[in-house]
Protein backbone atom coordinates (compact mmCIF):
# COMPACT_ATOMS: atom_id res chain seq x y z
CA UNK A 1 0.00 0.00 0.00
CA UNK A 2 1.48 3.31 -1.13
CA UNK A 3 1.73 5.96 1.55
CA UNK A 4 2.91 9.55 1.40
CA UNK A 5 3.09 11.03 4.88
CA UNK A 6 3.78 14.73 5.32
CA UNK A 7 5.21 16.39 8.40
CA UNK A 8 6.85 19.64 9.44
CA UNK A 9 3.96 22.04 9.11
CA UNK A 10 3.15 24.62 11.76
CA UNK A 11 2.75 28.28 12.60
CA UNK A 12 5.51 30.69 11.62
CA UNK A 13 5.88 34.45 11.38
CA UNK A 14 6.24 36.16 8.03
CA UNK A 15 9.85 36.05 6.88
CA UNK A 16 10.48 32.80 8.69
CA UNK A 17 11.28 29.31 7.42
CA UNK A 18 9.87 25.81 7.61
CA UNK A 19 10.95 22.49 6.17
CA UNK A 20 8.31 20.01 5.16
CA UNK A 21 9.05 16.31 4.83
CA UNK A 22 7.24 13.60 2.91
CA UNK A 23 8.01 9.98 3.75
CA UNK A 24 7.17 7.71 0.83
CA UNK A 25 6.57 3.98 1.19
CA UNK A 26 4.79 1.05 -0.39
CA UNK A 27 6.53 0.92 -3.75
CA UNK A 28 9.71 1.85 -5.60
CA UNK A 29 9.62 5.55 -6.45
CA UNK A 30 12.89 5.76 -8.39
CA UNK A 31 11.08 6.28 -11.69
CA UNK A 32 8.57 8.71 -10.29
CA UNK A 33 8.23 12.46 -10.01
CA UNK A 34 7.58 13.77 -6.51
CA UNK A 35 5.83 17.03 -5.90
CA UNK A 36 4.18 19.42 -3.49
CA UNK A 37 0.80 21.02 -3.90
CA UNK A 38 -1.01 23.42 -1.60
CA UNK A 39 -4.57 24.49 -0.97
CA UNK A 40 -5.07 27.94 0.58
CA UNK A 41 -8.27 28.55 2.55
CA UNK A 42 -11.24 28.84 0.21
CA UNK A 43 -9.15 28.26 -2.90
CA UNK A 44 -8.30 25.45 -5.30
CA UNK A 45 -5.32 23.18 -4.84
CA UNK A 46 -2.29 24.48 -6.74
CA UNK A 47 1.09 23.18 -7.83
CA UNK A 48 4.10 24.30 -5.79
CA UNK A 49 7.18 22.29 -6.75
CA UNK A 50 8.29 18.98 -8.25
CA UNK A 51 11.45 16.91 -8.63
CA UNK A 52 12.30 13.81 -10.62
CA UNK A 53 13.55 11.20 -8.22
CA UNK A 54 16.27 9.78 -10.45
CA UNK A 55 17.77 12.87 -12.17
CA UNK A 56 16.80 15.59 -9.69
CA UNK A 57 15.19 17.82 -12.33
CA UNK A 58 13.07 20.44 -10.60
CA UNK A 59 10.14 22.68 -11.43
CA UNK A 60 8.59 25.46 -9.35
CA UNK A 61 5.52 27.63 -9.40
CA UNK A 62 6.40 31.26 -10.13
CA UNK A 63 5.02 32.31 -6.75
CA UNK A 64 7.66 30.31 -4.85
CA UNK A 65 10.71 30.52 -7.11
CA UNK A 66 13.76 31.71 -5.22
CA UNK A 67 12.11 31.05 -1.84
CA UNK A 68 11.28 27.32 -1.84
CA UNK A 69 13.60 24.41 -2.60
CA UNK A 70 12.54 20.82 -3.23
CA UNK A 71 14.96 17.96 -2.64
CA UNK A 72 15.10 14.24 -2.02
CA UNK A 73 16.97 11.86 0.25
CA UNK A 74 17.00 8.58 -1.63
CA UNK A 75 18.33 6.61 1.32
CA UNK A 76 15.39 7.71 3.45
CA UNK A 77 12.81 7.68 0.63
CA UNK A 78 11.91 11.19 1.70
CA UNK A 79 11.12 14.39 -0.18
CA UNK A 80 11.66 17.79 1.40
CA UNK A 81 10.33 21.26 0.77
CA UNK A 82 12.48 23.97 2.30
CA UNK A 83 10.41 27.14 2.55
CA UNK A 84 12.17 30.44 3.25
CA UNK A 85 10.98 34.05 3.36
CA UNK A 86 7.47 32.85 4.07
CA UNK A 87 4.55 35.17 3.39
CA UNK A 88 0.99 35.16 4.76
CA UNK A 89 -0.20 34.13 1.29
CA UNK A 90 1.78 30.90 1.67
CA UNK A 91 -0.74 29.82 4.31
CA UNK A 92 -2.29 26.56 3.09
CA UNK A 93 -2.52 22.83 3.54
CA UNK A 94 0.53 21.36 1.83
CA UNK A 95 0.22 17.99 0.14
CA UNK A 96 2.89 15.60 -1.10
CA UNK A 97 2.18 13.92 -4.43
CA UNK A 98 3.72 11.40 -6.81
CA UNK A 99 3.27 10.76 -10.50
CA UNK A 100 5.14 9.26 -13.41
CA UNK A 101 5.45 12.31 -15.69
CA UNK A 102 6.84 15.70 -14.61
CA UNK A 103 4.80 17.81 -17.02
CA UNK A 104 1.59 16.08 -16.01
CA UNK A 105 2.28 16.48 -12.30
CA UNK A 106 2.98 20.17 -12.83
CA UNK A 107 -0.37 20.33 -14.60
CA UNK A 108 -2.13 19.02 -11.52
CA UNK A 109 -2.40 15.29 -12.18
CA UNK A 110 -1.02 12.83 -9.66
CA UNK A 111 -1.15 9.12 -8.96
CA UNK A 112 -0.74 9.40 -5.20
CA UNK A 113 -1.48 12.16 -2.71
CA UNK A 114 -0.75 12.46 0.99
CA UNK A 115 -3.17 13.75 3.60
CA UNK A 116 -1.48 17.10 3.98
CA UNK A 117 0.12 19.27 6.64
CA UNK A 118 -1.03 22.73 7.66
CA UNK A 119 1.27 25.71 7.23
CA UNK A 120 0.16 29.02 8.71
CA UNK A 121 2.15 32.21 8.22
CA UNK A 122 1.25 35.12 10.47
CA UNK A 123 2.06 38.80 10.05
Amino acid sequence: QVQLVESGGGLVQAGGSLRLSCAASGRTFSGYVMGWFRQPPGKEREFVAAITWSAGITSYADSVKGRFTISTDNAKNTVYLQMNSLKPEDTAIYYCAAHTVLRTLVGGVYSYLGRGTQVTVSL
